[in-house]
C-alpha cells in the first residue's frame, strides 16, 4: 500500500485488497475511522458480532497495515485500536487483473455499506431537525459521456468535496454534523453489451 502523509490516505495494493475483502473488516474499518479508537468489544457491539470475530477480523486489518493498537489508550486487559489513515483510494484497472475476485467483494462489500447508510437515514428521516430534512437529498442524471469527460466530472466534484472537508477541519459550530457524501459514476450496463455485440 501507498500512503499519501498530506492526504492521510491509502492507494489499495493487492495485499491490502484482499484484506478488506470482508465486509466486517470494511465496517470495522469505517467505524475507527468515523468515531476513533475503540475497542473490540465496543466495536462488536456495534456490528452484532460476537467479540472475538471482531478481534480476528482487527488482527488481518492491522496485519495489513489499516489498523494499529493505539497504546495510549490500551491497558494489561483492554486492547484499543486506531485506523492509521482516513481515506482509501481504489483502482479497479490497475487490481482487476492482479486480484479480480477479491476486487469485486470489496466493491460489493463497499456498496452494502453505502446501501446500509442509506437505509439508516431513511429510517431517521422524519425525526431530524426541520433545517436537515430540507437539505437531505437524493437524485440521480443520466449523462452522456466520454470516459476521459467522466473523469474529468469526478475530479471537479471531488475537488468541491475536498474544499468542505478542509473547511471543516477547524473549531465547529453546535450546527455542524456528519454528512454522507456517496458518488457513483456507474457506466450503463447497455455500453457493454453493445460493444460485445459489435
Amino acid at each position: 500500500m501507498a500512503q499519501n502523509p498530506a492526504e492521510n490516505s491509502v492507494v489499495l495494493d493487492a495485499k491490502g485488497l484482499r484484506a478488506l475483502a470482508h465486509p466486517v473488516r470494511v465496517q470495522l474499518l469505517g467505524l475507527l475511522r468515523i468515531h476513533g479508537p475503540a475497542t473490540a468489544t465496543q466495536l462488536a457491539e456495534r456490528l452484532a458480532l460476537n467479540s472475538g470475530a471482531a478481534s480476528y477480523h482487527l488482527r488481518q486489518l492491522a496485519a495489513a497495515g489499516f489498523v494499529a493498537e493505539d497504546a495510549e489508550r490500551g491497558n494489561a486487559r483492554e486492547r484499543w485500536w486506531r485506523s492509521v489513515h482516513q481515506l482509501t483510494r481504489f483502482s479497479f484497472e490497475d487490481l482487476a487483473d492482479r486480484a479480480p475476485e477479491a476486487a469485486m467483494v470489496y466493491l460489493q462489500s463497499v456498496h452494502n455499506t453505502y446501501t446500509m447508510r442509506t437505509q439508516q437515514a431513511l429510517n431517521g428521516l422524519q425525526t431530524l431537525p426541520r433545517q436537515w430534512r430540507e437539505v437531505f437529498g437524493m437524485s440521480d442524471a443520466a449523462l452522456r459521456l466520454t470516459p476521459t469527460e467522466a473523469q474529468k466530472m469526478q475530479d471537479e466534484i471531488w475537488s468541491v468535496i475536498d474544499r468542505y472537508r478542509r473547511a471543516s477541519g477547524g473549531v465547529e459550530p453546535r450546527e455542524v454534523e456528519r454528512v454522507w457524501v456517496n458518488i457513483h459514476v456507474l457506466p450503463d450496463i447497455d455500453i457493454a453489451e453493445q460493444e460485445v455485440e459489435s
